[in-house]
């Protein structure tokens, strides 16, 4: 059976149930190929995976799933930057979901034809449906390497997580919940360094406002902020602004399986970020664990205290006052340069399909230490906007940017970066109002 002679019903159950020759990716770190398919091949059921994303961490995790061989289709809409790929399928279905979750989210995935799937959520609210799915009935069909609900929503929400962390010991930004308007009383403008309102649904205030936070000066400007958003329903916390810039923003992506085994880790350094302040990284660039003393220690603490499950993503800042790492969250899914943890060699989504297989999980040992990845619209504007001692000379970028990965770009899958630049081309020619990218907060 061929994808050209079968229905897309029959194509999808053919490769959820067919086993057929596959490689089991390794941690080769090196080479600008695919490092996760250079590795012994073995005969294992070829389960389809389901990419429930879009915009980047879509497109990076599709991607990710076919340099392991998987078979992949994705849940996102027809006009997705996912959708552009070479190796994009959509779901069955007229229309095929598109991955929306809501009252019928559950509905449309139980007719699907798969026989078994693992499902690969890419944003907050599909971590915690893929929970519920995995811990109820459909989960028998449906597989995910999951925390349960509980755990994600500590992690998730940020006055929870803040709650959380409190209690541990672990180094992070001075936090206060606001339950109503006397809590604004208890912050103290005068002992804290600088101040932002933080979303406690980053999720959400990223679809309504396109951003991270809101700083605010004192007191009379955040009680307007704060009384503003508290009338749309959003609840928000006050959060320290920890001291230092863009680079001092590091980030340990990984994968913990079933086992409470860390199956590989992989460290990142910020050095340049759009917009600024509370946008996503437009230049990053791998290091070695060693590089951030504590932070690797603390994270696994962490982990093991809430049981945690599956894929994860923590940012931290190195705090200029003390030189300690701050964790400012924990992201409980696959995130924006999820693409470049596996071509550096750490394939955390082909970690999550073997695991919610219940197979061995490969290990990643090592992975390629001083690679640069950059998403080159964000990090062009980054450079140009840069001002003072510390801004990258252009020539400089040029010689980061010849080097280094590109966050979309790919002779092998042209598509969707020729569809972005399509994209800003006609933004150009019409002016609308500042389009904003699909970047879930804390995903860069």
């Amino acid at each position: 059976m061929t994808p050209a002679s079968a229905s897309p019903q029959q194509w999808a159950a053919h490769c959820a149930n067919v086993p057929v020759r596959c490689e089991v990716p390794a941690s080769s770190p090196h080479g600008n190929g695919d490092p996760g398919l250079r590795s012994t091949s073995t005969h294992i059921d070829r389960t389809a995976a389901i990419v429930i994303g879009r915009g980047y961490t879509g497109l990076g995790a599709l991607r990710s799933l076919r340099m392991a061989g998987i078979p992949t289709w994705v849940a996102c809409p027809a006009d997705d930057l996912a959708a552009r790929s070479r190796g994009f399928r959509p779901l069955p279905g007229d229309p095929p979901w598109d991955g929306t979750i809501d009252d019928r989210a559950r509905e449309r995935l139980q007719a699907l034809p798969f026989a078994r799937a693992v499902l690969i959520p890419c944003s907050d609210d599909a971590a915690l449906w893929t929970a519920d799915i995995a811990g109820g009935e459909p989960g028998q069909r449906f597989l995910a390497s999951s925390s349960t609900r509980a755990t994600l929503e500590i992690l998730q929400d940020k006055e929870r997580f803040a709650a959380y962390l409190a209690g541990t010991g672990i180094p992070h930004p001075r936090t206060f919940a606001i339950a109503g308007r006397g809590d604004l009383d208890a912050i103290d403008f005068g002992r804290l360094d600088r101040v932002f309102l933080k979303p406690v649904d980053s999720q959400r205030f990223n679809r309504e406002f396109g951003g991270k936070g809101i700083w605010v000066e004192d007191r009379a400007g955040l009680e307007e902020h704060w009384s503003r958003l508290d009338a749309l329903g959003l609840r928000m916390v006050v959060q320290e602004y920890v001291p230092g810039g863009a680079d001092d923003h590091y980030f340990i992506d990984g994968f913990r399986d079933r086992e409470g085994a860390i199956a590989g880790i992989f460290c990142r350094r910020r050095l340049r970020i759009h917009p600024p302040d509370f946008g996503n990284s437009s230049y990053c660039r791998s290091i070695a664990p060693g590089d951030m003393p504590g932070a690797i220690e603390s994270l696994e603490a962490l982990l093991g205290q809430l049981s945690y499950r599956g894929i994860f993503s923590a940012e931290f800042k190195r705090d200029a006052r003390d030189g300690r790492f701050k964790l400012l969250e924990v992201n409980t899914r696959a995130w924006w340069y999820v693409e470049f943890a596996a071509r550096c060699g750490v394939n955390v989504c082909r970690m999550a399909w073997e695991d919610a297989n219940g197979l061995p999980v490969g290990r990643a040992p090592r992975y390629r230490v001083g690679a640069g990845c950059v998403n080159l619209r964000g990090d062009i504007l980054s450079v140009l906007s840069q001002r003072g001692p510390g801004a990258t000379p252009l020539a400089g970028a040029l010689w980061q940017w010849m080097r280094a990965y590109f966050h979309v770009f790919s002779f092998r899958d042209p598509r969707p970066a020729l569809s972005l630049l399509w994209q800003g081309l006609r933004h150009r020619v019409r002016k609308p109002a500042p389009a904003r990218d699909d970047c879930p907060a804390g995903s860069g």
